[in-house]
């Protein structure tokens, strides 16, 4: 089979990546399973240069066995919002050394930025949009600045703001791929349990989705796994997953330049 998608010309300025790229590359794996369709992927240098995004969440142990699995020198890169909980930072420590992660990279706020924008550390209370534009998307965005692809966690189910994931995706050029995004959560606990994975400790207590300490709380029986995320706001979303857009620049000092 040929390749789907064309080798990246370096030197050339359009786009890494076209919808017609993506759409071959959801035709080609259309059916096929997640680890057969990342080991080959990983092996042909389809995704060009590539990283793992992961939050070290509740569900974030399947995606990083099924990829330290297929190849464990892809780059894992944790966006550390310096508002995580305790756990989550030990969670990452243990995913780290389970799986042989050998390329696990860290990107944190500016400190130039939070001096200028958040220089109590309260923004989250008050103006959550902002707190995780300058904490979350603009860290985000210097670590993707280097990748044709990054691979996110996100899984239709979690909630309506989420469903019909595709498993690849265009954005802003740059490829996004979503092995999980029709796993159900049947799926992941059957994964989790074939394989004897950790877990995140906060998720017995209630937190099944977790992101920032001030931001997450704990889940209702019969409530919307991300329902804990931002609870009392009108946001789903931190922005790093907001096609287009993410808000981060109207929340930079001005003539800021960010050292990429």
């Amino acid at each position: 089979m040929g390749e789907a998608v064309r080798r990246i010309d370096r030197i050339d300025t359009a786009p890494a990546f076209t919808q017609a790229d993506v759409d071959a590359l959801n035709a080609r794996f259309a059916g096929v399973d997640t680890l057969p369709m990342l080991r080959r992927l990983f092996a042909d240098g389809t995704l060009g240069r590539v990283a793992v995004v992961s939050s070290f969440g509740t569900e974030s142990a399947v995606l990083l066995d099924l990829v330290s699995r297929a190849d464990p020198t892809v780059p894992v890169i944790f966006v550390d919002t310096l508002k995580m909980f305790p756990e989550t930072l030990a969670y990452r420590d243990t995913l780290i050394e389970r799986f042989g992660i050998v390329n696990a990279e860290v990107v944190r706020p500016d400190p130039v930025v939070l001096a200028a924008r958040d220089e109590t550390g309260l923004r989250w209370s008050y103006d959550p949009d902002g707190c995780c534009a300058i904490r979350k998307v603009e860290p985000m965005e210097r670590a993707k600045a280097g990748l044709d692809t990054w691979i996110s966690g996100r899984k239709a189910f979690q909630s309506v703001t989420r469903q019909d994931i595709p498993r690849f995706e265009l954005e802003g050029g740059r490829l996004k791929l979503n092995p999980l995004g029709d796993w159900t959560k049947t799926d992941l606990e059957a994964w989790f349990a074939q394989h004897d994975l950790p877990r995140h400790s906060l998720e017995a207590q209630g937190y099944l989705s977790v992101g920032c300490a001030p931001c997450t709380s704990k889940v209702a029986p019969g409530e919307d796994p991300r329902a804990g995320r931002w609870r009392g706001w009108d946001k789903t979303e931190c922005g790093i997953h907001t096609p287009g857009t993410t808000g981060a620049d109207d929340d930079l000092p001005p003539g800021y330049e960010p050292a990429f």
